[in-house]
C-alpha cells in the first residue's frame, strides 16, 4: 500500500501533467488553426465590440502588425509554458520515490511553467485584455470566464506544489 506522502507526490505530478497536456493542446490549436483565436486578439485590441458610448476607446489599437505580434507573443509564451510543464512533469515523475529534498527541488520546472501560465491568463487576459481593453464589455469576444477557470486551477496547483515534502 502507498503512503499518503507518496500519493500527494503523485497528485502533484498528475496536476502538472494535466497543465502540460492542456498547454501542448493550446499551442497545437493556436498554431494549426491560427486565425480562429487570432480573431479574439484582434477584436479585443480594436475594442470594436465594447459599449459604444464608453470614453475609453482611445485605448484601442488598429495595427495588424500589433495584432499578429501580440498573438505570436501569446503563442510563444504558451509554448514556453508547455515546455516547462512537460519537463516539470518528467522531473517530478523521475523523483517520485526520491528523498523529500530531491522531490521538492524537482518542482522548479513546474513552478516556472505555472508562473508563465499565470502571466498569460491573469496578467494578459484578465488584467490587460479584461481591464485595459475592456474585454468584459464584449458579449462576442470575452475570454474572461475561460481565463478565470484556468487561473483558478493554476493557482490551486501552485499552492499544492508549495507544500513541503516529508520523507516517504
Amino acid at each position: 500500500m502507498y503512503s499518503v506522502q507518496f500519493l500527494f507526490r503523485v497528485a502533484k505530478t498528475i496536476s502538472v501533467a494535466a497543465i502540460a497536456l492542456m498547454s501542448v493542446l493550446i499551442v497545437i490549436g493556436n498554431t494549426t488553426d491560427y486565425f480562429t483565436n487570432y480573431q479574439i486578439v484582434e477584436h479585443v485590441l480594436k475594442m470594436d465590440t465594447i459599449f459604444p458610448g464608453g470614453t475609453i476607446h482611445y485605448r484601442s489599437i488598429h495595427s495588424v502588425f500589433i495584432f499578429h505580434a501580440s498573438y505570436i507573443l501569446i503563442i510563444t509564451l504558451e509554448a514556453a509554458m508547455a515546455f516547462c510543464c512537460v519537463k516539470g512533469t518528467w522531473v517530478l515523475y523521475k523523483n517520485l520515490r526520491a528523498r523529500a529534498a530531491s522531490f521538492h527541488a524537482a518542482k522548479n520546472w513546474a513552478v516556472a511553467g505555472l508562473i508563465i501560465a499565470i502571466g498569460i491568463w491573469f496578467l494578459g487576459f484578465e488584467v490587460i485584455g479584461g481591464e485595459w481593453f475592456a474585454m468584459w464589455q464584449s458579449h462576442t469576444w470575452n475570454g474572461l470566464a475561460s481565463a478565470e477557470r484556468i487561473v483558478s486551477f493554476l493557482m490551486l496547483v501552485l499552492i499544492l506544489l508549495h507544500f513541503k515534502e516529508d520523507e516517504l
